[in-house]
């Protein structure tokens, strides 16, 4: 796969992180992308999720 990417963007992200490739700032991109879908996906469950416990048990192990 080939894509063209902002190189203005990618050397000010490799200047301030320790990041040491274009291949490390795309994945670290794409996992904060990931991580930003699954945490939309998590808001939007709630008040839809019933959790039936008891929290004092599972303090007691």
């Amino acid at each position: 796969m080939k894509i063209d990417i902002d190189e203005k963007l990618v050397a000010e992200i490799l200047k301030r992180t320790g990041d040491k490739s274009v291949q490390e700032v795309v994945d670290a991109a794409l996992n904060a992308y990931l991580r930003k879908i699954n945490l939309a996906e998590l808001a939007n469950l709630r008040g839809k999720i019933t959790w039936e416990g008891n929290l004092d048990e599972m303090r007691e192990c």
